[in-house]
């Protein structure tokens, strides 16, 4: 996955992600706005065909976006491993039966 950052400021970020769709943007959207110090996150994709996702996001206070967006990042790697976790072992119950 690549990134690049279109715009920034002390609390504005706006970044495009090569590669990515609605699935990913989706996701990170909503993680994003799970956090208080996050005023407003959201993403454009002009063209999914022919377009990379822009994503737009706007902290309050000091709190800085690209802090932000990595805590998004991390709390959806986290989930992921639960994810796969609880996967893997209903799995091997249900190989079990």
């Amino acid at each position: 996955m690549k990134m690049k950052v279109l715009e920034k400021t002390s609390n504005e970020l706006k970044i495009e992600i090569e590669g990515e769709g609605h699935t990913f943007c989706n996701v990170l959207q909503k993680t994003l706005l799970e956090d208080d110090t996050v005023e407003m996150a959201g993403y454009n994709i002009a063209h999914p065909l022919v377009s990379n996702p822009i994503v737009y996001l706007r902290t309050k206070g000091r709190r800085k976006p690209e802090t932000a967006l990595q805590d998004a990042a991390e709390k959806i790697r986290e989930r992921s491993t639960v994810l796969r976790v609880t996967f893997e072992k209903a799995l091997k119950e249900w190989q079990r039966k």
